[in-house]
């Protein structure tokens, strides 16, 4: 079987920032609290009307030229997102007659917060297959769409932004996406949810009123999980190929809190200048935090080429997950 590898990234952020001191005027909060017990400082917004694709569209787009290829010459597209424009059509579809992409296939996959690194692995597997060359892994979200701004517990928690990863067959055997570790824990599904809008509570006057179609989570219950799932699924895949955390270039994980990824950095007696922090400029953009930390490992220099990386996510599920990769370029 071949290795996939990532030979290009991209990623996009909406123009409009929300800060601390914006959150200051609209609900029971400040500046020292939001810094304090989530690390953010910061997070981009969508303007009104503007959907999941359309934040995918910028990345994607980007990735297509700074590769250098055609729309066309994309063979397989997996949108990570919580947030689709719709149920149905997925937003793969949108995103492929947005892009041009004529041939291409696609589907949207869900899962929370660790849903980018399930699609970068599920694509993965297309190419290790040898069915595609070329495949399209986006992780976009407009978390602002599902958030009651209201509600200082999570809506200060999370942005907007998209991000694309294109996967390509490795030149090397040492090169590309090495290994995987993932789960799902449903038992942790009621801590953190959109209640209403499926089957179980479609619509109705009365979901809208209570305000079941935003994010609702019990924020004591998933930072515990969070903390000690990381740990423990880094420490497993390092594990079953021998490393240590010496051997680790930078330490990319989900931007869902600084005092989780501290926590998590400490338990694995990773030092600082390994660990990738950008919560503070963008929150939680769920989907789109690995990309969005990916791209400024890069700009940091802390990820190079022949670099090992540590990708790990928990989320919304639960699911969990981790991959060790070697960076291509």
């Amino acid at each position: 079987m071949r290795r996939a590898s990532i030979t290009e990234i991209a990623c996009y952020t909406p123009p409009r920032v929300l800060t601390n001191a914006d959150f200051e005027k609209i609900v029971d909060t400040s500046d020292a609290w939001i810094r304090e017990r989530t690390g953010i400082v910061e997070r981009h917004v969508v303007d009104p009307g503007t959907a999941t694709s359309d934040l995918a569209y910028e990345a994607c787009k980007k990735v297509l030229e700074q590769r250098g290829l055609r729309p066309s010459e994309i063979e397989a597209m997996i949108v990570a997102t919580v947030t689709p424009d719709t149920l149905f059509p997925a937003t793969a579809c949108l995103l492929q007659d947005k892009l041009g992409m004529k041939g291409t296939w696609g589907f949207d996959l869900s899962a929370g917060c660790s849903g980018f690194l399930y699609a970068l692995i599920t694509g993965a597997q297309f190419i290790a297959s040898g069915v595609h060359k070329k495949v399209l892994v986006v992780g976009s979200d407009v978390m602002s769409s599902i958030i009651d701004y209201a509600d200082r517990k999570t809506c200060v928690i999370f942005g907007d932004g998209a991000g694309a990863f294109l996967l390509e067959p490795s030149d090397s055997g040492d090169v590309g996406i090495l290994d995987f570790l993932h789960e799902i824990d449903g038992s942790g599904g009621p801590f953190l949810q959109m209640p209403a809008g499926g089957s179980r509570m479609p619509p109705s006057l009365e979901t809208v009123q209570k305000k079941l179609h935003y994010v609702h989570q019990d924020g004591p219950q998933v930072f515990k999980y969070a903390v000690r799932k990381m740990f423990e699924i880094s420490k497993a895949i390092l594990d079953r190929n021998s490393l240590t955390v010496a051997d680790i270039d930078v330490f990319i994980p989900h931007q869902a809190n600084r005092r989780i990824i501290e926590a998590t950095a400490e338990r694995l007696g990773l030092c600082c200048d390994k660990v990738l922090i950008n919560i503070d400029r963008y929150g939680n953009t769920t989907a789109a935090t690995l990309p969005l930390a990916t791209a400024d490992a890069i700009r940091q220099g802390k990820l190079k080429k022949g670099g090992l990386v540590l990708y790990v996510a928990v989320g919304a599920g639960y699911t969990a997950g981790a991959a060790l990769v070697r960076w291509a370029f």
